[in-house]
């Protein structure tokens, strides 16, 4: 063993040097929040739409840029026109499926309301009866939603017109890129 060994310890006593950290993958301490992202839709908050929320967040949807796209992809009056069939089949399936969620809903509610006044709930069955108005309410104005646009009025036109407003935009723009700026 040498002097400068003696002073200042042997190679073996010292520790090995660490040249990078080992990497952990993300995954293993952070769990991460599924994200729903959609072509039409924008993305989905930590909980899914229910009820009326469902309804007006369809009909929030920016259909204008849709039609608008869609044009540029296929500017065909028939596609147009299939794309506008789509939009009301869509709208319908969402108010079916509002009607159909109110009334389960509603179900639950009238056998929560019976079940809490047998056992004396009064505090309990008065919320319950506000919430059941509540639905009723909704139910109500998903009804009348449905009811205009039967009769081609209200929102559920307004997406349409929306669409149909885009999609000419869309056609313009082509008209406009590939005609109209061609020089002679």
């Amino acid at each position: 063993m040498g002097f400068l060994s003696f002073l200042f310890g042997s190679r073996k006593d010292q520790p090995t040097p660490v040249t990078e950290p080992a990497e952990v993958p993300e995954d293993l301490f952070i769990q991460k929040e599924p994200t729903e992202t959609s072509g039409d839709e924008s993305a989905s908050t930590a909980r899914e739409a229910k009820g009326i929320s469902l309804l007006f967040s369809f009909l929030e949807q920016n259909h204008g840029g849709k039609g608008y796209d869609d044009a540029l992809v296929n500017p065909d009056g028939s596609h147009l026109e299939q794309n506008l069939n789509a939009i009301k089949n869509e709208f319908e399936r969402t108010v079916r499926k509002v009607r159909i969620f109110y009334e389960d809903f509603i179900r639950q509610v009238d056998f929560h309301i019976a079940s809490r006044a047998r056992s004396g709930m009064i505090d309990t069955v008065e919320e319950l009866t506000t919430k059941k108005e509540t639905a009723e309410s909704h139910i109500k104005q998903v009804q009348e939603i449905e009811l205009q646009a039967k009769n081609n009025e209200g929102p559920g036109q307004g997406i349409l017109i929306s669409y149909t407003r885009g999609f000419r935009n869309g056609l313009a723009a082509i008209t406009g890129h590939s005609i109209l700026k061609e020089v002679f």
